[in-house]
């Protein structure tokens, strides 16, 4: 698939068959994010990769208010967070997050998984942002 095939049959998908994503999958995923551009090239993402069946049910019974779909995902998620600690650029964290997203769904896609994008912020008052130490 090139990618102009890929931008443009890309969907977002939210039922799942229960077979695992490969951990070779997931490795392809993380690295198409990772090439995201981002301002200054500061990369302000850590990537967290939640395949417990307990916590992703956890998320669909509530605590993601538009995560009912992850109550029968195999991976869910693969949560991009923003480390503000990391930014050379103030403010651009969103955008730089909000493409390597884009390259996550991409990435799933030619891959022949089905993924959505499940908005967290700023609903959330920046709950999911990682702060450095």
């Amino acid at each position: 698939m090139d990618a102009l095939e890929a931008l443009m049959t890309r969907r977002s998908v939210r039922a799942y068959t229960d077979e695992p994503v490969a951990d070779d999958q997931v490795l392809k995923i993380l690295a198409a994010g990772m090439q995201a551009p981002s301002a200054g090239n500061q990369q302000p993402w850590h990537f967290v990769v939640l395949r417990q069946r307990e916590h992703l049910d956890g998320l669909a019974a509530g605590v993601l208010k538009f995560g009912k779909m992850l109550g029968q995902a195999p991976l869910a998620s693969l949560f991009v967070c923003a480390d503000v600690g990391r930014e050379q650029h103030a403010g651009y964290w969103v955008q730089d997050c909000a493409a390597a997203t884009q390259n996550i769904l991409l990435a799933c896609h030619a891959l022949g998984l089905g993924a959505v994008w499940i908005g967290v912020y700023p609903a959330t008052s920046g709950c999911w942002r990682c702060a450095s130490s």
